[in-house]
C-alpha cells in the first residue's frame, strides 16, 4: 500500500512539473520585428497566440493594418489587431518543445505548421514554421518576451 502510495506522489510531482514547463510559453512576447505584441495563453489544452499590440507607426490612415493577404476575401477587411496568429500547440516533455501548432503569417496570408522550444534563454522564444510535415523546410523567427 506504501508503494501505491509513493508511486502517486511522484506522478503527481512529475505532472505538476509537466505542466509548469508547459506554461512557461504563456505570456507576452514581440514578434521578431519588434512591431507587434502578441499573447500566447492556453485554451483547452493547447496554447494559441494573439495579436494584443500592434505599433503606431504600421498604422495606415490611423488604423492599424488590415489583414489584407488573407486566402479569405471576407477576411481581408480585418484588422491584423486582435487576429489570431498561433493555435494548436502542446507541450511535449520528451522533447521540450510545443509542436503540433499553425502559425499565421498576415504578411503572406499563409499558414504553416509550427512548433516552438526555448533554448537557454526563457525569454527567447524560437518557432519554426514548415510545410508538407518536412521541418527542415521552413522558416525561423525568435520572439522576445515583454517585461
Amino acid at each position: 500500500m506504501k508503494q501505491i502510495g509513493l508511486v502517486l506522489f511522484f506522478g503527481l510531482f512529475i505532472s505538476q512539473a509537466i505542466a509548469q514547463d508547459a506554461q512557461k510559453i504563456a505570456g507576452i512576447w514581440w514578434n521578431d520585428t519588434k512591431t507587434s505584441k502578441i499573447e500566447v495563453k492556453e485554451e483547452n489544452g493547447k496554447f494559441v497566440g494573439t495579436v494584443i499590440y500592434i505599433n503606431p507607426d504600421k498604422y495606415v490612415n490611423g488604423e492599424p493594418e488590415k489583414d489584407f493577404n488573407n486566402p479569405e476575401a471576407k477576411l481581408r477587411s480585418k484588422s491584423r489587431l486582435g487576429l489570431q496568429i498561433l493555435s494548436g500547440l502542446k507541450y511535449t516533455s520528451a522533447d521540450k518543445e510545443w509542436q503540433g501548432g499553425r502559425i499565421y503569417d498576415p504578411d503572406n496570408g499563409k499558414t504553416y505548421d509550427c512548433f516552438a522550444w526555448f533554448e537557454k534563454d526563457p525569454n527567447k522564444l524560437f518557432l519554426k514554421g514548415y510545410v508538407v510535415g518536412i521541418k527542415w523546410l521552413g522558416r525561423s523567427t525568435e520572439w522576445t518576451r515583454v517585461k
